[in-house]
């Protein structure tokens, strides 16, 4: 790795509050966990990312991409190599049917930018964390319905910088997952269809969707939303009579409300972990092994994480 050559190309290339050397990763996450960066690097334009993710393949950097720092778990010992948040914030209807989003643009920010201007489709994610790259690179779900559902085409770049136009039909979508997850490309934008809608209709679906959400989850503490996929009752093998649903083989596992550190199983939702204020990522990664652990041992069914692991992790020490 030529951490020199990389700094120096990226800093000719961004503004100086653009790239920052061993940054603080807990305040950009939502779980507020995990130690710092070797760089963040938030480029503004989709050229400054391109330059970032061809400068850091010719200097050997590893690359972590990150958005809104939901659904992901940044170990104590922080990131090494760049973390790349990038601050492509545009939204735009390059023609009619069809809204295009970069990837920055947080999901409440394309809801509310769509019901503005009477445009039906994405309301129902009101209230999703997160931003349009990190929701389109793991498919994001909500209530049965995946995001990728939505999807005209995505903008990617590969490792090398170079980019390419992919329809919905070749993200590879599925739960939880898309092409992205195996290529390891970055999203650039993302177009979704929209239709016609009444603001006062589109409104009250939306506030219906936060309602949903502040009843069944618990969104007043720092939590990175499900930690485990929902298994299928076939494939592995969840026994009669209990729903195929992690949090519900959790919380039957005894499960809810126990504590490691300062993370706990929500009393709410048995799929979230919350910080109670003093959390650490290792107490985290200790409460996940161990309701993994029991719900095998219980049930016969082993669960899949839906949470991301940046970074390195020890199992010994989290």
């Amino acid at each position: 790795m030529d951490a020199a050559r990389f700094e120096h190309e990226c800093r000719v290339l961004l503004a100086p509050e653009q790239i920052r050397a061993g940054a603080p990763m807990a305040p950009l996450t939502t779980f507020h966990v995990g130690g710092p960066a070797d760089w963040l690097i938030e480029p503004a334009t989709e050229d400054a990312l391109r330059g970032v993710i061809g400068a850091a393949h010719r200097a050997g950097v590893p690359v972590t991409m990150i958005g809104g720092g939901s659904n992901v778990l940044v170990p104590d010992a922080g990131i090494r190599g760049a973390v790349i948040r990038p601050s492509l914030r545009q939204i735009t209807a390059p023609r009619p049917g069809v809204v295009r989003a970069e990837a920055g643009v947080t999901i409440n920010g394309l809801v509310r930018w769509t019901i503005s201007r009477g445009l039906a489709g994405v309301q129902a994610w009101a209230g999703t964390p997160g931003t349009v790259g990190g929701a389109i690179a793991g498919n994001a779900h909500f209530k049965g319905r995946d995001i990728g559902d939505l999807v005209e085409a995505v903008g990617l770049l590969d490792r090398q910088g170079g980019f390419r136009s992919v329809p919905r039909a070749g993200m590879e979508f599925a739960y939880d997952t898309s092409r992205i997850k195996r290529t390891g490309e970055i999203v650039v934008w993302a177009e979704f269809a929209v239709g016609r809608g009444e603001v006062d209709a589109l409104r009250a679906e939306a506030r219906a969707s936060l309602a949903f959400r502040k009843g069944t989850q618990p969104l007043s503490l720092a939590s990175a939303g499900c930690i485990f996929q929902n298994p299928d009752r076939e494939r592995d093998r969840v026994p009669e009579g209990i729903p195929a649903s992690a949090g519900a083989l959790v919380d039957r596992a005894g499960l809810k409300g126990v504590a490691v550190g300062g993370a706990r199983i929500s009393p709410l939702h048995a799929n979230f972990i919350v910080n109670e204020g003093a959390a650490t990522s290792a107490d985290v990664k200790a409460l996940i092994e161990r309701a993994r652990r029991q719900v095998r041992e219980q049930f016969g069914v082993e669960l899949k994480d839906e949470i991301a692991l940046l970074g390195e992790w020890d199992d010994t020490h989290g």
